[in-house]
């Protein structure tokens, strides 16, 4: 049985990798926009130009919509199905 895939920390970890500018839509309606720089298990750090860095709790989010399409760390050979939980 191989390591599980989390598809949640790879997608984090590719936007902050690459630098790229997300918007973060919250539970109650709120639009966060600015940088991933950070996250762990129930938390992620979002920098906004010119304000603070903000600790926003992950189960308060709705969804993260990236302003490009991101990168992925598959290789050319890599066929795995990106919605498959478990890798061998």
């Amino acid at each position: 049985m191989g390591k599980a895939i989390n598809l949640q920390d790879m997608f984090l970890n590719q936007v902050r990798k690459e630098g790229i500018s997300v918007t973060v839509y919250l539970t109650n309606s709120v639009q966060l926009k600015g940088q991933v720089r950070g996250f762990d298990a129930f938390t992620l750090l979002l920098d906004q130009q010119g304000k603070p860095t903000q600790l926003v709790y992950k189960h308060a989010v709705a969804s993260i919509v990236p302003s490009r399409p991101i990168g992925t760390n598959r290789g050319p050979n890599d066929e795995r199905d990106p919605r498959q939980v478990d890798a061998e």
